[in-house]
Protein backbone atom coordinates (compact mmCIF):
# COMPACT_ATOMS: atom_id res chain seq x y z
CA UNK A 1 0.00 0.00 0.00
CA UNK A 2 1.57 3.60 -1.15
CA UNK A 3 1.69 5.94 1.59
CA UNK A 4 -0.59 8.03 -1.31
CA UNK A 5 -3.39 5.65 -1.58
CA UNK A 6 -6.80 7.13 -1.63
CA UNK A 7 -9.97 5.18 -0.96
CA UNK A 8 -12.44 4.94 -3.47
CA UNK A 9 -15.76 6.79 -2.92
CA UNK A 10 -17.79 5.13 -0.97
CA UNK A 11 -19.88 4.66 -3.23
CA UNK A 12 -18.25 2.66 -5.67
CA UNK A 13 -17.15 -0.06 -3.40
CA UNK A 14 -19.81 -2.96 -3.89
CA UNK A 15 -19.03 -2.55 -7.69
CA UNK A 16 -15.28 -2.87 -7.46
CA UNK A 17 -13.41 -6.12 -8.32
CA UNK A 18 -12.35 -8.52 -5.33
CA UNK A 19 -8.71 -6.57 -5.42
CA UNK A 20 -9.56 -3.90 -5.30
CA UNK A 21 -12.14 -4.13 -2.15
CA UNK A 22 -9.44 -6.52 -1.08
CA UNK A 23 -7.30 -3.59 -1.11
CA UNK A 24 -9.22 -1.39 0.91
CA UNK A 25 -9.31 -3.82 3.85
CA UNK A 26 -5.35 -3.80 3.56
CA UNK A 27 -5.50 -0.26 4.15
CA UNK A 28 -7.93 0.02 6.66
CA UNK A 29 -6.98 -2.78 8.58
CA UNK A 30 -3.50 -5.06 7.59
CA UNK A 31 -2.69 -6.86 5.29
CA UNK A 32 -4.16 -10.51 5.43
CA UNK A 33 -5.39 -12.84 3.60
CA UNK A 34 -7.83 -14.58 6.01
CA UNK A 35 -9.47 -11.07 6.64
CA UNK A 36 -9.69 -11.11 2.61
CA UNK A 37 -11.95 -14.08 2.93
CA UNK A 38 -13.76 -13.39 5.64
CA UNK A 39 -14.64 -9.43 4.45
CA UNK A 40 -14.55 -9.01 0.69
CA UNK A 41 -17.69 -10.71 -0.18
CA UNK A 42 -19.68 -8.43 2.26
CA UNK A 43 -18.20 -5.41 0.56
CA UNK A 44 -19.56 -6.74 -2.80
CA UNK A 45 -22.70 -7.51 -0.77
CA UNK A 46 -23.79 -4.50 0.73
CA UNK A 47 -23.99 -0.67 -0.15
CA UNK A 48 -22.54 1.25 2.42
CA UNK A 49 -23.26 4.74 3.11
CA UNK A 50 -19.60 5.05 4.80
CA UNK A 51 -16.30 4.30 5.21
CA UNK A 52 -17.28 3.89 9.65
CA UNK A 53 -20.05 1.85 8.10
CA UNK A 54 -18.09 -0.38 6.19
CA UNK A 55 -15.61 -0.49 9.21
CA UNK A 56 -18.58 -1.33 11.66
CA UNK A 57 -19.42 -4.28 9.61
CA UNK A 58 -16.37 -5.86 9.17
CA UNK A 59 -16.03 -5.76 13.42
CA UNK A 60 -19.07 -7.71 13.35
CA UNK A 61 -17.91 -10.13 11.03
CA UNK A 62 -14.70 -10.57 13.66
CA UNK A 63 -17.04 -10.13 16.94
CA UNK A 64 -19.31 -13.69 15.53
CA UNK A 65 -15.74 -15.35 14.85
CA UNK A 66 -14.97 -14.08 18.28
CA UNK A 67 -18.49 -15.53 19.92
CA UNK A 68 -18.32 -18.49 17.97
CA UNK A 69 -17.40 -22.13 19.90
CA UNK A 70 -15.65 -23.17 16.86
CA UNK A 71 -11.75 -24.04 17.30
CA UNK A 72 -11.02 -22.83 13.49
CA UNK A 73 -12.98 -19.96 13.60
CA UNK A 74 -10.85 -18.86 17.10
CA UNK A 75 -7.83 -19.79 15.22
CA UNK A 76 -8.90 -17.62 12.14
CA UNK A 77 -9.63 -14.89 14.23
CA UNK A 78 -6.09 -15.23 15.84
CA UNK A 79 -4.87 -14.90 12.64
CA UNK A 80 -6.42 -11.66 11.67
CA UNK A 81 -5.71 -10.04 14.80
CA UNK A 82 -1.84 -11.34 14.24
CA UNK A 83 -1.69 -9.38 10.81
CA UNK A 84 -0.59 -6.36 13.03
CA UNK A 85 2.67 -5.19 13.53
CA UNK A 86 4.55 -5.40 16.53
CA UNK A 87 4.11 -1.74 18.48
CA UNK A 88 8.06 -0.37 18.28
CA UNK A 89 9.47 -2.60 16.03
CA UNK A 90 11.69 -1.14 13.53
CA UNK A 91 10.76 -2.93 10.21
CA UNK A 92 7.06 -2.33 9.53
CA UNK A 93 5.82 -2.97 6.35
CA UNK A 94 2.37 -0.67 6.23
CA UNK A 95 3.35 2.70 5.51
CA UNK A 96 0.28 3.84 7.34
CA UNK A 97 1.29 1.73 10.89
CA UNK A 98 5.01 3.04 10.07
CA UNK A 99 3.40 6.34 10.40
CA UNK A 100 0.68 5.99 13.13
CA UNK A 101 3.77 4.18 15.50
CA UNK A 102 6.43 6.68 14.61
CA UNK A 103 5.79 8.47 18.08
CA UNK A 104 6.71 5.22 19.95
CA UNK A 105 10.38 4.77 18.41
CA UNK A 106 11.32 7.59 20.24
CA UNK A 107 12.78 7.14 23.33
CA UNK A 108 15.66 5.90 25.04
CA UNK A 109 17.60 2.27 24.37
CA UNK A 110 16.06 1.17 27.75
CA UNK A 111 12.58 1.96 26.56
CA UNK A 112 13.23 0.28 23.16
CA UNK A 113 14.01 -2.53 24.84
CA UNK A 114 11.47 -3.19 27.50
CA UNK A 115 8.61 -2.74 24.62
CA UNK A 116 10.37 -5.51 23.07
CA UNK A 117 10.35 -7.30 25.97
CA UNK A 118 6.88 -6.42 26.81
CA UNK A 119 5.92 -7.58 22.93
CA UNK A 120 7.72 -10.78 23.72
CA UNK A 121 5.06 -11.18 27.10
CA UNK A 122 2.35 -10.23 25.57
CA UNK A 123 2.63 -12.89 22.76
CA UNK A 124 3.69 -15.55 25.28
CA UNK A 125 0.34 -14.63 27.49
CA UNK A 126 -1.50 -14.87 23.96
CA UNK A 127 -0.29 -17.28 21.57
CA UNK A 128 -0.71 -16.38 18.36
CA UNK A 129 -1.69 -12.39 19.00
CA UNK A 130 -0.15 -9.20 18.66
CA UNK A 131 -0.82 -6.81 21.13
CA UNK A 132 -3.09 -4.08 18.90
CA UNK A 133 -4.38 -0.69 20.44
CA UNK A 134 -4.97 2.36 18.35
CA UNK A 135 -1.90 4.56 19.33
CA UNK A 136 -3.62 7.79 18.42
CA UNK A 137 -0.35 9.95 20.05
CA UNK A 138 -0.20 8.16 23.16
CA UNK A 139 3.10 8.10 24.61
CA UNK A 140 5.30 4.76 25.31
CA UNK A 141 5.24 4.74 28.66
CA UNK A 142 1.30 4.90 28.60
CA UNK A 143 0.96 2.14 26.08
CA UNK A 144 3.91 0.08 27.94
CA UNK A 145 1.47 0.38 30.91
CA UNK A 146 -1.02 -0.55 29.50
CA UNK A 147 0.28 -3.62 27.65
CA UNK A 148 1.16 -5.01 31.11
CA UNK A 149 -2.36 -4.26 32.54
CA UNK A 150 -3.30 -6.46 29.55
CA UNK A 151 -0.75 -9.43 30.03
CA UNK A 152 -1.18 -9.02 33.88
CA UNK A 153 -5.01 -9.35 33.36
CA UNK A 154 -4.56 -12.90 31.08
CA UNK A 155 -7.90 -13.01 29.61
CA UNK A 156 -7.43 -14.11 26.16
CA UNK A 157 -11.12 -13.62 25.49
CA UNK A 158 -11.12 -9.65 25.99
CA UNK A 159 -7.74 -9.64 24.84
CA UNK A 160 -9.35 -10.39 21.44
CA UNK A 161 -12.42 -7.91 22.29
CA UNK A 162 -10.27 -5.14 23.03
CA UNK A 163 -7.93 -6.03 20.02
CA UNK A 164 -10.90 -6.12 17.41
CA UNK A 165 -12.03 -2.78 18.96
CA UNK A 166 -8.68 -1.30 18.31
CA UNK A 167 -8.88 -2.54 14.56
CA UNK A 168 -11.97 -0.96 14.14
CA UNK A 169 -10.84 2.43 15.69
CA UNK A 170 -7.40 2.40 13.64
CA UNK A 171 -9.28 1.64 10.60
CA UNK A 172 -12.23 4.33 10.96
CA UNK A 173 -8.96 6.70 11.45
CA UNK A 174 -7.58 5.44 8.32
CA UNK A 175 -10.97 6.14 6.28
CA UNK A 176 -10.99 10.07 7.25
CA UNK A 177 -6.94 10.13 6.26
CA UNK A 178 -7.63 8.06 3.16
CA UNK A 179 -11.13 9.37 2.14
CA UNK A 180 -10.79 11.70 -1.49
CA UNK A 181 -13.44 13.83 -0.20
CA UNK A 182 -15.76 14.73 3.02
CA UNK A 183 -18.97 13.28 1.64
CA UNK A 184 -16.92 9.69 0.88
CA UNK A 185 -16.11 9.15 4.90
Amino acid sequence: MTPNYQLPPISSVSTLPIADRAAILDALFEPSVPLHMLSVACLAEHVFASYDELVAAVGRLLARLLESTSASDTEWLDKILGAHPRLGEKKVDSALSRGEQAGLNQGSSEESEELRALNKDYEKAFPGLRYVVWVNGRSRPTIMEDMRARINRCDITLEREEAIKAMCDIASDRAQKLSPTVSDE
